[in-house]
């Protein structure tokens, strides 16, 4: 799996997961699961997100091996 349909998968598990806590309709022990299923899709999307970060700096890296650094907030 690559890294965007990884990221997406998971992003949208979470979704789900956070509408299943907010609902109040689980037990403790259904509120539990889902929320370390929860946490468990917030770290995958945490490491595509560094994963994606690593490799747009290699491409900013100049040709002599320095790297520019840019905001990617577009400032």
């Amino acid at each position: 799996m690559g890294v965007k349909s990884s990221f997406e998968s998971s992003l949208q598990g979470l979704e789900e997961s956070v509408e299943q806590l907010e609902s109040g309709d689980l037990t403790l022990d259904q509120a539990l699961k889902v929320f370390s299923s929860g946490v468990s899709q917030a770290e995958t999307c945490r490491k595509a997100l560094h994963q994606v970060e690593l490799q747009v700096e290699q491409l900013l890296q100049a040709d002599d091996g320095t790297l520019q650094s840019e905001s990617f907030d577009g400032e």
